[in-house]
């Protein structure tokens, strides 16, 4: 009796069936009786840049009322390397304050911009608002090649600029190619469907994927956090080749081992004229071997560990046509944002603003968003989002510094009070809008860092940071699990609490406690961040110390003992 073959999941029959993503989108749109998006359409709508979501802190009250949720979507917008014009900026700007529900922008960990709370009768003149931008949002979300990012060098200004362009061709080469977008939502054309998706396929990816080019010594983007990666390696200040990585990923499921975080693996050096080969045999060998099965271990991760990284290495170099050269050397010493006022090497200026959690709106005291709007009506250069949420004023000539400098401070943009704790915190969005977010995480940082920024002072380290990060769920989005310090949300006030990353985000952290309250956080931070203060080596980040002196045992390979009880102090 042969074996019987497991299940496909549903999103593969959902994506088969959709006609190229169409699926009944556009008659859904049509529906007056539901805010939302129904059957397959739910997930379809994905594809084209969209998740339904709602206001979770309004639920109760609207069953009571015998009311259908809030439902809205976040609208996210495709900008590879995160480059947008001034023009864009006052665009997106003004539709955020006329057509969402909380008229706010927010600069995400993927290096570019999302909305929250579009009602759908709005949705396709925001689509069409992009367009006319010169944007989109094709494949910021579902089973595709999502916003690819690149390191935001305001130094570096040549290589930037090289390293930029790569990170727009590879993410326009590995694009859907289906006609949907257009039809459903710029009332393009409808034809007879010859769509064809040569490097997606007609079920497109088995899961998520996520791309992207950084400079070194810089890992701004966290590379480990990545399925494909393209380290930049120069020659005398010229982009000349890249290194590959391959197969990284941090999300998870509580209870799960057979999920788990993985950093890439490095598969080898390439020519720059081999990129975009390396790159679509990359996501051909994933789309062909990774799990349709099981959504859980369908990532590239876990093709990496199933078929083995020489095996899958071979597979790439052989659909290709290209082998890999011995890695070039490179070394990261930091990650995050510099901060401030920094000269390029082209003369012209850039400030990098601190937006903590990304969240721009006109606050008491703080109108963030129309400070970025007048300045937007004067700027000359253009903007660049970071892969941390902050923001960069970038080309801007030396005449015009003082305009800027005076507009940044009025509006609150620029703070000299911040400090470096606060400036290396980071968390997801988590409630009010995240389906499924189990605990706070934007909504708690701002307080929780006050008090971290307490115990950094009173142990005499108010000038010296911890990677720290919060996560309202096990799925990643704040990059939690490549954080010195990072939470992991488990239930309403409650997180797991992982130590032992490093600063250049080189190393998975293992879990210390679980399922602890606040205030257990916050002495564990007590206790160790004073220890530290009292044994530490000269320099020796908070990470690198708690691994030395045994409050927790490094994680060396993460598929296999990243659950190991003996790692916790």
């Amino acid at each position: 009796m042969s074996e019987q073959q497991p299940k496909l999941s549903d999103n593969e029959r959902l994506k088969g069936a959709s006609n190229f993503l169409r699926g009944t989108i556009a008659q859904d749109l049509k529906d007056g009786l539901t805010g939302g998006f129904n059957g397959d359409n739910f997930q379809l709508i994905r594809f084209h840049g969209m998740y339904q979501q709602d206001d979770r802190d309004l639920r109760a009250e609207r069953a009571g009322q015998k009311l259908e949720p809030l439902i809205n979507m976040m609208l996210r917008c495709r900008l590879p390397g995160g480059v947008i014009t001034p023009q864009q900026w006052l665009g997106i700007d003004s539709f955020a304050a006329e057509h969402t529900l909380y008229g706010s922008i927010r600069c995400t960990t993927r290096q570019t911009l999302q909305f929250h709370g579009v009602l759908k009768p709005k949705l396709k003149s925001m689509h069409q608002l992009l367009h006319k931008l010169g944007l989109d949002s094709i494949a910021t979300a579902g089973d595709v090649n999502r916003n690819v990012l690149c390191t935001s060098n305001p130094v570096e200004s040549v290589m930037h600029y090289q390293a930029w362009e790569w990170a727009k061709k590879i993410s326009e080469h590995l694009l859907p190619k289906t006609r949907a977008y257009a039809e459903i939502w710029l009332d393009g054309k409808k034809t007879e469907t010859t769509d064809q998706e040569p490097i997606l396929s007609a079920t497109y990816l088995p899961r998520k994927f996520k791309t992207t080019v950084v400079i070194p010594p810089l890992n701004d983007v966290d590379v480990h956090a990545n399925d494909l990666n393209f380290v930049a390696i120069s020659d005398k200040g010229q982009l000349v080749g890249f290194n590959v990585l391959v197969g990284g990923g941090l999300a998870m499921t509580h209870g799960d081992t057979s999920t788990y975080p993985r950093k890439a693996s490095e598969f080898g050096y390439i020519a720059l004229e081999d990129t975009l080969k390396i790159a679509e045999a990359v996501v051909t060998t994933q789309r062909d071997c990774g799990n349709r099965f099981n959504r859980k271990n369908a990532k590239t991760k876990y093709t990496l560990e199933r078929v083995g990284i020489d095996a899958f290495r071979h597979e790439v170099e052989i659909r290709a046509g290209v082998k890999f050269a011995l890695t070039r050397p490179y070394t990261f010493i930091d990650r995050g944002d510099r901060f401030g006022w920094v000269k390029g090497i082209d003369d012209q200026w850039h400030l990098t603003l601190f937006i903590e959690n990304g969240r721009i709106l006109d606050y008491p005291n703080q109108p963030l968003k129309t400070g970025m709007a007048e300045i937007a009506l004067i700027h000359k250069g253009d903007f660049r989002l970071t892969a941390n949420q902050n923001l960069i004023i970038a080309g801007v000539n030396k005449k015009d510094k003082a305009t800027i400098e005076v507009l940044v401070r009025r509006y609150g943009l620029l703070n000299d009070d911040v400090t470096l704790q606060r400036k290396a915190s980071m968390a997801c969005v988590a409630f009010p809008t995240c389906p499924l977010a189990m605990a706070e995480a934007e909504r708690f940082l701002p307080q929780f860092i006050t008090k971290v920024e307490n115990i950094m002072y009173s142990h005499g380290l108010a000038n010296d940071k911890i990677i720290l990060r919060v996560a309202g769920c096990p799925n990643g989005c704040s990059r939690a699990m490549l954080a010195e310090i990072g939470l992991v949300g488990k239930g309403i006030g409650r997180y797991n609490l992982y130590l032992g990353g490093d600063r250049t985000g080189t190393r998975i952290p293992r879990m210390y406690r679980e399922n602890i309250t606040e205030n257990k956080i916050l002495g564990i931070i007590d206790d160790t961040v004073g220890r530290w203060a009292r044994e530490r080596q000269p320099k020796e980040p908070y990470g690198d110390y708690v691994i030395r002196v045994g409050i927790i045992r490094p994680v060396v390979d993460s598929a296999r003992d990243f659950y190991d009880e003996l790692g916790r102090g």
